[in-house]
């Protein structure tokens, strides 16, 4: 079952930019204050089904734990917006890159931030993945902002998540509750000036936005209750499904350009992942 779970979450990652490209034609922040709103209203419904609003309080109370969770509210928004930002500009392959490079930040995080000490290949593994966005630096000219702001904005996001003592679910309800007023303030500032696509727009769109919700919270409930049932090296090969599927989406559905520098860029990067993953499966056994 817990596979089952892991699969359905990543897989509704690999292709959540088609729902992005779906509500392309909507202003981005738009579509954040959307996916903020409405994931607000679904997680205080699951919170009332599960009666875990004592758990909410209990987070809420706490200081410390919403300083921290401040902190990481404002990595997932920043994190949410570049995603949607990326999707609507036509860089699906940079978001891709940026999840695939996302695994290998956190080692490097892990052992910057928390003393986590690597062994020769995951050392090795690093290196060969800072090499191939170097490779894509050096050929193209730029520097792949999108996707090095999209793996370090989660890989930081995870380690600040680490210190914060919430469930998955809460602590998603408390950043989006953060984040809701600030939402609401920017839907009414656009409502005002008569530049609010929701209620104006398409039937189509108008049912879109709302399940911006449906969207953050259900795949997010999916990888919780997988994570509670399978090993850790076993999620970690799972997580690569996503980015995979970006990467697929990006080539052949969008027709984005695939050039031979980002093949080799690519090559390294799958090749880090694969050296790391079996260092990992090796070292769990």
């Amino acid at each position: 079952m817990g596979v089952a779970y892991g699969l359905a979450a990543y897989l509704f990652w690999g292709f959540v930019p088609v729902y992005f490209k779906a509500v392309a034609h909507v202003a981005a922040l738009e579509v954040l204050a959307h996916r903020v709103v409405w994931s607000v209203v679904l997680l205080a419904i699951l919170l009332r089904i599960s009666g875990s609003w004592r758990s909410l309080a209990g987070a809420m109370g706490s200081r410390r734990t919403v300083l921290t969770l401040l902190g990481t509210t404002t990595l997932i928004a920043t994190n949410w917006f570049v995603f949607i930002w990326t999707v609507a500009h036509n860089q699906v392959l940079q978001a891709s890159l940026g999840y695939f490079i996302n695994p290998l930040v956190n080692v490097l995080l892990g052992m910057v931030f928390l003393r986590e000490r690597l062994r020769p290949w995951q050392t090795f593994s690093v290196l060969l993945a800072t090499a191939g966005v170097g490779y894509q630096t050096w050929q193209l000219g730029t520097l792949p902002a999108v996707a090095l702001l999209l793996a370090f904005t989660f890989g930081f996001y995870g380690l600040l998540r680490k210190t914060a003592p919430v469930e998955a679910v809460v602590g998603l309800t408390v950043e989006t509750f953060l984040l809701v007023p600030l939402a609401l303030v920017y839907l009414g500032y656009l409502w005002r000036d008569g530049a609010l696509c929701f209620g104006h727009a398409s039937w189509q769109t108008n049912v879109l936005l709302p399940l911006g919700g449906v969207v953050t919270a259900v795949p997010l409930l999916w990888f919780t209750h997988a994570a509670r049932r399978l090993r850790m090296a076993t999620l970690g090969f799972l997580q690569y499904l996503a980015p995979s599927l970006q990467f697929l989406l990006a080539v052949a559905a969008y027709d984005e350009p695939f050039t031979r520098t980002h093949m080799v860029s690519f090559a390294c990067i799958w090749t880090a992942l694969a050296i790391y993953s079996t260092s990992t499966a090796l070292q769990g056994r």
